[in-house]
């Protein structure tokens, strides 16, 4: 292959990359450690608790924990811990979702603890380092 048609390839091989993938984005934690995002639509919004909690909030393992919440087209929140499968609750009542705070942009991942976030224009992946996580969109949620 001749170094022209290497370079072509090459180029074209990464050109998808700083759209595919825009980068970790950093977002940073409230002075007892939580960390508050929601999706740039702002109809999913996520918290993330450190490992003990805070003076208002245990998490019920300990922590460190994820809760995520979709308000439309019904309202649902998911709870991610360190090594547990993400639990759905379908009717959680509370409902106090997807406050002015910090954007997780499209294309952009945030990671803190064991857990790494993933926003796209499709929805939300979080995931856990022991493999646990979920998806949550407008038209569904899965866990594992």
């Amino acid at each position: 292959m001749s170094a022209r048609i290497f370079s072509a390839a090459m180029l074209a091989a990464f050109a998808w990359l700083p759209q595919a993938y825009a980068g970790n984005q950093t977002i940073p934690a409230s002075a007892e450690g939580q960390v508050e995002f929601n999706t740039p639509s702002g109809k999913i919004g996520c918290i993330y608790t450190p490992k003990g909690g805070t003076g208002t909030y245990q998490p019920q393992d300990g922590g460190p924990e994820l809760v995520c919440s979709r308000v439309e087209p019904s309202y649902v929140t998911v709870i991610l811990g360190p090594k547990r499968p993400a639990t759905l609750v379908k009717n959680p009542g509370e409902q106090g979702c997807c406050s002015d705070v910090t954007k997780l942009g499209y294309g952009n991942s945030w990671s803190k603890g064991p857990f790494t976030c993933l926003s796209s224009r499709k929805g939300l992946t979080c995931t856990s380092s022991s493999g646990h996580g979920f998806f949550v969109s407008r038209a569904k949620v899965t866990v594992k």
